[in-house]
């Protein structure tokens, strides 16, 4: 059994797609996913499946939930990789966000990003994970509010430093 760390993306938000972790811890381990573990109600999960999940999790949670979010799966060492290349600050907590692609985006309007952001403000796209320092905070964030429209149609979740960190230790890393 592999680790795999998987970010599922919009559930939980504004009332909107609302899925239990209790009952998706459940729903896996009953579909034959072990050791599940959740991180708060955003879609953070932790599991050991033989096999890379691709869409095991969206249509089981389609099947019990009625919707088929995406399913960003990382291994734990692509995690910790991607946590390692982080240009920003390893202490900044809130204000270093990484958002995650499935795949190398492949428009990136730079100019429009160069427009949003703030001076205090910094980024950086490596491979498939756009990393963002937003010292000011993520509400504040013209680029943050807006950071859809400079990827074209490619989907990406989010996640914060420190979110990524509970992670990494929750898979030992």
């Amino acid at each position: 059994m592999k680790t795999w760390v998987i970010l599922l993306r919009g559930i939980n938000v504004g009332g909107h797609h609302i899925v239990p972790m209790k009952e998706l811890r459940q729903l896996m381990e009953d579909n034959g996913f072990k050791k599940v573990s959740t991180y708060i109600q955003s879609g953070n999960v932790v599991c050991q499946y033989p096999t890379k999940p691709k869409t095991e999790i969206g249509s089981l949670i389609e099947k019990q939930f009625g919707f088929n979010p995406s399913s960003f799966v990382l291994s734990a060492e692509e995690l910790q990789n991607i946590a390692n290349n982080s240009p920003y600050p390893k202490e900044a907590g809130k204000a270093v966000h990484f958002f995650f692609f499935h795949k190398p985006p492949e428009i990136v309007d730079f100019q429009l990003l160069n427009s949003l952001k703030a001076d205090t403000e910094y980024y950086q796209l490596l491979n498939n994970v756009f990393y963002l320092y937003a010292p000011d905070g993520i509400g504040r964030s013209a680029l943050a509010s807006k950071i859809d429209k400079a990827f074209g149609k490619a989907e990406m979740t989010a996640r914060n430093l420190n979110t990524v960190n509970k992670l990494l230790d929750m898979v030992g890393n």
